[in-house]
């Protein structure tokens, strides 16, 4: 994999970010009209970010993330299977921790899928530890949810 960057999703990426979106069978399918507004005023009460990851021009990835009051979640994170494992998850992760820390959370929380061990591997990593668990939360195929929490107080 040559070098990617992480950026500030825009308008121009939201076409790149359904394809990938839709090709990702464990992502959360939102409407389109969810993602141009994380790029546009999403209003006061839940403020959201994206952030995509580019190798060569070309999109490879994005992360999703929220913050309501002092609660910050990661909603979704997806790459493309050539470059997995490859840095670009954890760089988007990252992403959007750092944005929810400015916008004033004290905590990340995300649900996985329990069959992700990749992804469950990838959250312990940056310091997500496992709080519950939510039986039969996944449709399609089925599968429960992992919770996870990542304390942002004295994390750098």
């Amino acid at each position: 994999m040559t070098e990617f960057r992480v950026r500030a999703g825009v308008a121009g990426d939201l076409s790149g970010v359904i394809v990938l979106e839709r090709a990702t069978v464990e992502a959360p399918h939102w409407a389109e009209s969810e993602y141009a507004a994380m790029v546009g005023d999403g209003g006061d009460y839940v403020r959201r970010c994206l952030f995509v990851a580019e190798e060569e021009g070309a999109l490879v990835g994005f992360a999703v993330g929220s913050v309501v009051a002092d609660v910050g979640e990661l909603e979704s994170v997806a790459v493309v299977l050539r470059v997995r494992r490859g840095g670009v998850g954890r760089a988007l992760c990252g992403a959007v921790m750092d944005w929810c820390r400015r916008e004033g959370a004290v905590s990340v929380e995300l649900e996985v899928r329990a069959a992700s061990g990749g992804a469950i591997d990838l959250y312990r990593g940056l310091g997500f530890v496992g709080v519950g668990r939510r039986s039969g939360y996944y449709n399609g195929p089925p599968d429960d949810a992992v919770l996870m929490r990542l304390n942002l107080l004295g994390s750098a």
